[in-house]
């Protein structure tokens, strides 16, 4: 088991960002061929996972657990405990260890990409799950096999076309962001204020990263809401950050639902239930059981198919229409 030190780590991260420049380079200059991998009945598979700090990735986590072993399949599986200098450790071990394919949920945009391309060098290919990679930079089909995921875009999308119909005379409105630099944060962003620009009596007052994590977006959420006082709807990038909000919006006396409305995107059974109970408006899924569809894809990839750059997953919405009815079937 690789163990890091904090100060390995800050040294770790420090070297990456001096050596990020050279390492990622002309993408020209570094796009290869991508590694084949041989048909064979089991596989010596790594999952490097970012963080297992929240339900999401736990369920996401175990469905590449339980699919690996129906398939009877090893599985090699790190947590980069939100560190993309250990996920780039992590990643390191596994070109150590020999695996056949790494699944790799990139903590970062940019600072995966010199381990993306170390695997494909040691002839491993690398299927990103879940968080894409900046697409300037490497490319499916040459520096990686494909990205699986969802419309991060379409679902910041989704949630403001639902806040434009439930309030046409406008909203004042914070925004608590996913991870900086991460994927889902940057696209979910641009989805949402992309959808509102514009739009008469639409503002965002407020926009600073919750991290994901349900305490730091009640901290944010606590902070923006007595800076705001006269905002109406709290706009998370996940239900964590969302939970927190609503914690943050019941501690400063106001209801949340009522006096403010909240809107999230992962769709939890916890934030389900909270439609159900009308303390969130709306939730867009974003699916964590990968385990089916990364597995497939890896046979697909065996079996010398041409692999497409993006294997969308679709995703649910919940409102009060269906919430209580799905609720059951949700994470």
């Amino acid at each position: 088991m690789l163990k890091l030190t904090r100060r390995t780590i800050l040294m770790a991260s420090a070297a990456l960002a001096a050596a990020l420049p050279l390492a990622l380079g002309p993408i020209s200059a570094s796009a290869q061929e991508l590694p084949k991998l041989e048909k064979k009945e089991s596989y010596k598979v790594g999952f490097a996972q970012t963080e297992s700090n929240n339900p999401w990735r736990i369920a996401q986590t175990q469905s590449m657990q339980d699919e690996a072993k129906k398939l009877g399949h090893q599985l090699v599986y790190t947590d980069a405990a939100g560190s993309a200098a250990k996920q780039v450790a992590d990643v390191n071990s596994m070109i150590a260890q020999g695996v056949d394919l790494i699944f790799l949920a990139p903590r970062e945009e940019k600072p995966l990409i010199p381990a993306v391309r170390a695997a494909a060098k040691a002839g491993i290919p690398v299927i990103l799950l879940d968080r894409n990679v900046d697409q300037a930079l490497a490319k499916a089909g040459k520096d990686y096999v494909t990205f699986i995921g969802s419309d991060f875009v379409d679902e910041g999308k989704r949630v403001a076309e639902f806040l434009l119909k439930e309030k046409p005379d406008g909203a004042k409105i914070i925004e608590l962001e996913g991870t900086t630099g991460s994927s889902p944060a940057n696209d979910r962003k641009k989805g949402f204020d992309d959808a509102i620009a514009g739009k008469a009596g639409f503002e965002v007052v407020a926009s600073q990263s919750g991290d994901f994590a349900r305490d730091k977006g009640r901290q944010v959420a606590e902070s923006l809401l007595q800076a705001h006082p006269d905002a109406n709807v709290v706009y998370a990038h996940n239900d964590e950050m969302a939970m927190g909000a609503i914690a943050a919006i019941e501690a400063a006396g106001k209801v949340p639902g009522k006096d403010i409305m909240v809107l999230s995107i992962d769709g939890g059974k916890e934030a389900v239930q909270a439609v159900v109970d009308g303390k969130i408006a709306a939730v867009v899924e974003c699916n964590p059981r990968f385990g089916p569809k990364a597995f497939e894809t890896l046979k697909r990839y065996a079996d010398g198919e041409t692999i497409e750059a993006w294997v969308k997953n679709v995703d649910a919405f919940y409102d009060k229409t269906n919430a209580a009815a799905e609720v059951a079937n949700a994470y």
